[in-house]
Parts: C-alpha cells; sequence; structure tokens
C-alpha cells in the first residue's frame, strides 16, 4: 500500500520543553489510523507539524511523499483540516464561511455542501458569532467535508457535538474510507476511534508507545471473563493470569491475561462449565494501560 503519511523519529521543542521526543508511525491510502493520547502527549504539536505550522527540531515528516515543511503548499492542495475549536468570522454567515473555504482549496462540491448542511442541522444564514460551539464545529467539518481530497487531518473532529451529530460525522467518515480516502483522526471519543479505525497510534509524553491494529494490540491487555461451573470453582482464583476475581456462588467474574487463557480454561473444563462470557479489551482498555503509566 502507498504511504500517504511516514513519519519517523520526529521531534519538537519548545525552549527546554520537549514537546515532541520521538514520534513514528505511517498512515497507508483507504486507511483510518486513530491518533490518541491523553492531553499534553503532543497530538495537537504533532498534527500541526505535518501541517506544515511549526517547524519540527529532529527527524522526518512526509506527505505524499513530501516534506511537510518545505512542500506545504502542494499538499495543502490534497488534505482537508478539521482542528478541535474552530474559529470563525465573527460577521460572517456559516454560509459563507464555508463557501470561502471550499473556494480556497479549489475542489470544492457545492452539491455534496448542500447534503452536509442538511445532514448536519446547520442554519448557514445565521451569523458565526452567534453559533455556539458545536455549530462552529458543524462549519469546519462541512467545510473540509465538501472539498475532496486524498488526506483529511481531524484533530478533535465532533468536540461540542451532541451524540447525534457525532453519528453523523462517523457515517461520513465510513463514506470516505470506502473512497479510499485517507484519514488521521485525534479524538478523546475512544468508541469514535475503535468505530473507525483501522489501527490506533497510543502518543504519551511525546513518545508513540504503541501502534497496531486493535486486533493484535489486544493481547496487551486482559479480557473479562464471566463463568459458572458445575463444581466448586475457588481453585480459579490462585491461577497465574487471574485477576480481580469475584465470586457469587458457583458463578464468578475476573480479568484474565491473554497469555494465560489456555490454563486458566484447561481448569475451567476441569470444573465443568455451564455457562463462560468472555469480553475482550476495549480501545479504552488499552488508553487506560498508559495513561495510568
Amino acid at each position: 500500500m502507498t504511504e500517504i503519511i511516514k513519519v519517523e523519529h520526529l521531534k519538537k521543542n519548545f525552549g527546554k520543553f520537549e514537546a515532541l521526543k520521538d514520534v513514528s508511525f505511517t498512515v497507508d491510502s483507504g486507511e483510518v489510523v486513530g491518533f490518541i493520547g491523553p492531553n499534553g502527549s503532543g497530538k495537537s504539536t504533532t498534527i500541526r507539524t505535518l501541517l506544515g505550522i511549526i517547524r519540527k527540531d529532529g527527524g522526518t515528516a512526509q506527505i505524499f511523499g513530501q516534506d511537510v515543511w518545505k512542500d506545504s503548499l502542494a499538499i495543502h492542495q490534497r488534505l482537508s483540516y478539521v482542528p478541535g475549536d474552530v474559529s470563525l468570522w465573527g460577521n460572517l454567515t456559516g454560509g459563507a464561511i464555508i463557501d470561502f473555504f471550499m473556494k480556497l482549496h479549489g475542489k470544492g462540491d457545492y452539491a455534496k455542501k448542500e447534503y452536509l448542511i442538511d445532514r448536519f442541522e446547520l442554519d448557514p444564514k445565521k451569523k458565526a458569532k452567534n453559533y455556539s460551539k458545536g455549530n462552529r464545529q458543524k462549519v469546519g467539518l462541512i467545510a473540509a467535508l465538501s472539498v475532496d481530497s486524498d488526506l483529511y487531518l481531524l484533530d478533535e473532529p465532533t468536540a461540542g457535538l451532541d451524540p447525534l451529530m457525532e453519528a453523523v460525522f462517523q457515517e461520513e467518515v465510513q463514506k470516505l474510507k470506502q473512497e479510499g480516502k485517507s484519514i488521521l483522526l485525534s479524538s478523546h471519543i475512544l468508541s469514535e476511534v475503535e468505530r473507525l479505525a483501522d489501527r490506533v497510534v497510543i502518543i504519551r509524553q511525546g513518545k508513540v508507545v504503541e501502534e497496531g491494529s486493535l486486533k493484535e494490540l489486544r493481547h496487551l491487555t486482559r479480557s473479562v471473563i464471566t463463568l459458572e461451573t458445575r463444581n466448586d470453582s475457588s481453585s480459579l482464583e490462585n491461577l497465574e493470569g487471574v485477576h480481580d476475581f469475584t465470586r457469587q456462588g458457583n458463578e464468578v467474574r475476573f480479568s484474565a491475561d491473554s497469555n494465560q487463557l489456555d490454563g486458566i480454561l484447561a481448569e475451567a473444563a476441569r470444573l465443568g462449565v455451564k455457562k463462560i462470557e468472555s469480553v475482550p479489551p476495549t480501545l479504552e482498555d488499552l488508553f487506560m494501560r498508559h495513561y495510568k503509566g
């Protein structure tokens, strides 16, 4: 697959503060990559570096095979960007601002703009100074999604949106994915990333600490198992890999290390299994594993 974004050992300092210490990841064509981490981890700094807004202090960063700083003008002709806090011209209407952004980009689809205005339930005749944060965010999203780009950089794009509009956003991202577009999605809504992303990059304190598909990363944390046995199940509590064990009668609930499941299930089978339920770890589990650190 073609690498749309390629970042290797990216570094950025603000004075003595190391905002980015060592960031490496890729985004391939037609791929949605979730970019997550706690506040201050370096997500927005990375995205601003990719946009050519700030200059890196080390490493390499390329989009479409071009340097993000030297070739930023050419790169911007093929990408769309939505920040987490959209600033608008207060005396212009939302519709006028969307039209302006589309003309600046040059690849606007005005039929799609009207469709998205309807989908996001935006009043385009209202002046921007009268918009709520959620409506300002809708303007940014509609402007970005109304142009035909090869890459979409979305930095907390649903900040301020209600759950219904979040669902609309997710549906539109799925459509872009089906069209073969590439998307880097930074979001605090982990269920959103889990639903949309092909791969996840977790950043913490300026370093990438985990990267891979959810399937690849789930072995790093524990599944939650609920089990009912015919015989006394107390022996399960002392098995290697069993954590947070609770028991009510012959029904037990515990979290289990993935690499110890063979032994745990063998003991459960010896006790006689009446019911078993296993819930795989979520993206939130993976995130919190690094957040707690």
